[in-house]
C-alpha cells in the first residue's frame, strides 16, 4: 500500500510501459472540464442578456406609461379647448347632430340585371 501511495505522488503511472491509456483518459478529463467551463461561461453570459433586458423592458415601460398619460392629457376636451382659443377659433355653443345614413334596399330584379 505504502509502495502504491508513493507511486502516485511521483507520477510513475504516467511514465511506465501502459502510460498511453492514462494518458489519453487525462485528456478526455481536461477535455471535459474545458468544456465545462465554456459551458459555464456562456451561460453566465446569458444570465447577464437576460438581466439587462430585463432592466431595458421595465424603462421602456415606464416610458410608455409616461407617454400614454401625456397623450391622455393632451387629447383632453379641455386641453384642446385651451390651445385652440390661444389661435382663436372657440368651441360651438350649438351642440353637434347626428346624421343617420340609411342604405336603400335594392330590388331584387336590378340585382340580375
Amino acid at each position: 500500500m505504502k509502495g502504491n501511495f508513493y507511486d502516485i505522488l511521483k507520477a510513475r503511472f504516467l511514465v511506465n510501459e501502459d502510460a498511453t491509456k492514462n494518458w489519453r483518459f487525462i485528456v478526455f478529463l481536461l477535455l471535459l472540464a474545458i468544456i465545462m467551463i465554456a459551458n459555464t461561461h456562456s451561460y453566465e453570459k446569458k444570465i447577464f442578456q437576460i438581466a439587462d433586458l430585463t432592466n431595458d423592458v421595465k424603462e421602456l415601460r415606464s416610458e410608455f406609461v409616461d407617454r400614454r398619460s401625456e397623450l391622455m392629457k393632451i387629447k383632453m376636451e379641455s386641453t384642446v379647448a385651451e390651445e385652440m382659443v390661444d389661435k382663436g377659433i372657440l368651441p360651438s355653443s350649438v351642440p353637434p347632430k347626428k346624421i343617420k345614413v340609411i342604405k336603400e334596399k335594392t330590388p331584387w330584379y336590378k340585382i340580375w340585371q
